[in-house]
């Protein structure tokens, strides 16, 4: 493991101490690799994801090849939304997972805020 990533880790861990998700209000957690976003809602009570959404899914793959980065994001940030309020989420903490609140990472939370989701 580069410093890079092990540093992302050591800010990712201690996010974690302050950031949990319950039932009512799940944890709403990203990573971000180098071509691609995963969005997912977890109940850490209970250890169980609630929804979940990726780039690498049925909805945006089509898509991808057209769009870049900001866009894809923007565009996981309204899926994962829909996909919450289907499963009856309308409040979760923001999970950044160590990475800065910018770009990609940005964009998917405020997609997410734009459809409704209180985060």
């Amino acid at each position: 493991m580069n410093d890079r990533e092990a540093g992302r880790l050591r800010r990712h861990h201690r996010i974690r101490k302050k950031v949990a998700g319950t039932p009512e209000k799940p944890r709403l957690a990203v990573h971000r690799s180098h071509l691609h976003l995963y969005a997912q809602f977890i109940d850490d009570l209970s250890g169980k994801t609630l929804a979940a959404c990726s780039t690498r899914g049925p909805g945006l793959r089509s898509e991808e090849g057209k769009m870049k980065g900001l866009e894809v994001a923007k565009r996981l940030g309204e899926s994962i939304a829909q996909a919450a309020i289907g499963a009856g989420i309308k409040r979760a903490v923001f999970d950044r997972g160590g990475y800065p609140y910018h770009g990609r990472v940005k964009a998917l939370a405020e997609a997410a805020r734009s459809k409704g989701l209180e985060i």
